[in-house]
């Protein structure tokens, strides 16, 4: 055996010995790291302090809604409302049908045999399986009448307060007042409010006051005042909702079109081919890392504290950012373009200008809008969490039903909306890619 065969077997082995030991060493690697992670996230304290029942509860706050019944233990004074807000609140005269007085009590029915009833001077809550809790109050505190046996969990007494939470509502009596939460399924006061004069209508007798049926108001038609009544919903203000849309998507766009012009002549400065001088290169490339590197929200903070919150300082975080992310992509772009192209009009006697229009951007047309049109659909949806910073757009909408923590199925509306514009976004952009880039015929 040759002194070069000798060679070759050892570096082969070498090879595989060094393969071997990296296929040990790689898993190892990974399984310190995910160790590394179950401790320093402390992921059993996590799933210790899980609760599993908010979780339930949450999901479903977003698809139901909950009517308040209260009564002031002082004037007697009893109020009906949706969510318990006074644009949702029933007028005089008009209740559920599960909410009855019958003399000096009134009798409300949360269903499966759960009855509440308050009397002048003292509730009762009778539920079925485990008796009546009968509440009173007594001197400056409450007597509470329960069944024998140990008080279960879902129910919570002091002296001045008792809370009842079963799965048909929630029943609460202090001094103040006596309160029923009633939960039933579907988001109430969507379409019209309670004062409106097509609440309570169904589908048909909507449709039938629409074509044919008498006037409400002399002055416009039944249709239009249909759509002036949903459109100003005092509960669910869909048009101001559909403006904060069109503020987050025209945040967006701005964001995302003001970048691409302000980065495309940036990028020929920045492109080797086209800027020989090295230090100029070097500078812009710098200037393009410096304020992609910054995040959007990072820049939102700045700016929003040097010009003020607003959509417009939404549109210019996404601007900056999008502005170093475009510039590098450009440049990239224009590096790579076809010489023989920009030659062939160079032959023709055309100056810088001309060549660059005519030999240049055509062959990077299609990667400038692909990549404008995927930004632009990435930025809806940043302008939504940039709008909650900003005060601008649905984003800040979202937040403030958030903060409120009652208002959960407008967070479920408003979650539902981002979607479909989040999909409405990528349709466009994709049609718009089609149209634009690969050049497919109008179909009519």
């Amino acid at each position: 055996m040759t002194a070069i065969d000798m060679t070759l077997r050892h570096d082969v082995s070498a090879l595989i010995a060094r393969k071997r030991r990296m296929a040990f060493l790689v898993p190892l690697l990974l399984v310190v790291y995910l160790a590394y992670i179950f401790v320093a996230f402390d992921l059993p304290g996590l799933a210790s302090r899980a609760r599993i029942d908010n979780v339930g509860i949450l999901l479903s706050d977003f698809w139901s809604h909950k009517t308040h019944v209260t009564r002031d233990n002082r004037s007697g004074d009893l109020t009906v409302a949706v969510e318990g807000e006074s644009k949702g609140e029933y007028p005089p005269g008009l209740s559920p049908d599960w909410v009855s007085q019958q003399g000096d009590a009134t009798l409300i029915d949360l269903g499966a045999g759960h009855l509440v009833t308050y009397t002048p001077d003292a509730a009762a809550y009778e539920i079925p399986g485990y008796g009546t809790i009968a509440v009173r109050p007594e001197g400056n505190a409450l007597a509470v009448d329960l069944p024998p046996g140990p008080v279960p969990d879902w129910i919570n007494q002091s002296a001045t307060r008792i809370s009842v939470t079963t799965d048909q509502g929630r029943f609460a009596y202090t001094r103040s007042k006596v309160e029923v939460f009633r939960y039933e399924a579907g988001w109430e006061l969507f379409f019209f409010t309670l004062d409106s004069p097509f609440y309570g209508k169904g589908p048909l007798e909507l449709a039938g006051m629409a074509l044919w049926g008498e006037r409400v108001d002399p002055e416009r038609s039944n249709l239009g005042y249909m759509l002036s009544e949903f459109w100003t919903n005092k509960m669910w203000h869909h048009g101001d909702v559909a403006w904060a849309l069109f503020e987050t998507v025209l945040m967006a766009f701005l964001g995302t079109m003001g970048a691409g012009i302000v980065a495309l002549p940036l990028a020929f400065l920045a492109a080797s081919n086209f800027t020989p001088l090295r230090s100029i290169r070097f500078a812009f490339r710098r200037v393009f890392d410096f304020v992609r590197g910054v995040d959007a929200l990072i820049w939102t903070i700045i700016l929003s504290r040097a010009f003020g919150p607003g959509p417009m300082t939404g549109a210019l975080a996404i601007l900056i950012t999008d502005t170093g992310s475009f510039g590098k992509m450009f440049s990239e772009a224009l590096e790579n373009i076809d010489e023989k192209q920009v030659e062939g009009i160079r032959s023709t006697g055309a100056n810088s200008l001309q060549r660059a229009r005519f030999g240049v951007i055509p062959q990077v047309t299609p990667v400038l809008l692909s990549q404008l049109l995927y930004y632009l659909e990435s930025n809806t949806r940043s302008a939504t969490v940039i709008g909650a910073i900003v005060g601008g757009g649905i984003g800040l909408l979202l937040t403030q039903a958030i903060i409120t923590q009652k208002d959960w199925e407008e967070v479920a509306y408003y979650m539902v909306l981002i979607v479909l514009m989040v999909m409405a976004m990528d349709t466009l952009s994709g049609w718009l890619r089609r149209k634009l880039i690969k050049g497919e015929p109008v179909r009519s």
